[in-house]
């Protein structure tokens, strides 16, 4: 029999957790520590997607939604370009960043949990590059011949992002259960 906590979609601990990545997202923005400064047409690269793939990971693809929904919903209200004041893509596409990195995580899991918390980091990275660009393409905003300058960038987003999930996921997964070996 399943545990109270594990059926319901926001227990007390989701909620908490929400509000701790949304916090750490936000906080990443705020202080600019989540834009790292690349030579290129964006001028940064972004570290501000990773809680929403860790709480997909960890928590789920509910928690997912939430945290890359509140980093979304951050990047609309501090948007200074035209790009970003539009919610279809400063939003909508951070909604997909946990959910895609929770399913990728929960398919392989089970045959290496160490490529599976890469790989939820890449694809996590990949539905927020992809999704941001392709809706930026679509509402007129980028050409895509103006995007191919910053692929270099999302290979940078892609490792970073992978590194970062295997360190946070198999930390907390470590203290979680109180073990000094790997989880991974």
């Amino acid at each position: 029999m399943q545990t109270t906590q594990t059926t319901h979609l926001l227990s007390v601990r989701r909620i908490v957790i929400t509000g701790i990545l949304a916090a750490i997202a936000i906080l990443l923005g705020v202080t600019r520590l989540g834009f790292i400064p690349v030579p290129n047409l964006s001028g940064n690269m972004t570290i501000m997607h990773v809680p929403a793939i860790i709480g997909g990971v960890m928590e789920g693809p509910v928690v997912g939604l939430l945290v890359g929904g509140i980093f979304g919903l951050f990047s609309f209200l501090q948007a200074t370009s035209p790009l970003f004041k539009d919610p279809l893509v400063s939003i909508l596409p951070r909604l997909f960043i946990g959910v895609t990195a929770y399913y990728t995580y929960a398919s392989l899991k089970g045959r290496s949990e160490y490529w599976a918390l890469i790989l939820a980091g890449v694809v996590g990275t990949l539905t927020n590059t992809v999704l941001v660009l392709g809706m930026a393409i679509i509402r007129g905003y980028l050409t895509l011949p103006a995007v191919v300058p910053i692929i270099p960038q999302a290979i940078a987003e892609l490792v970073g992002a992978a590194i970062i999930t295997v360190a946070v996921v198999t930390a907390w997964k470590r203290i979680e259960t109180g073990s000094g070996g790997s989880s991974v």
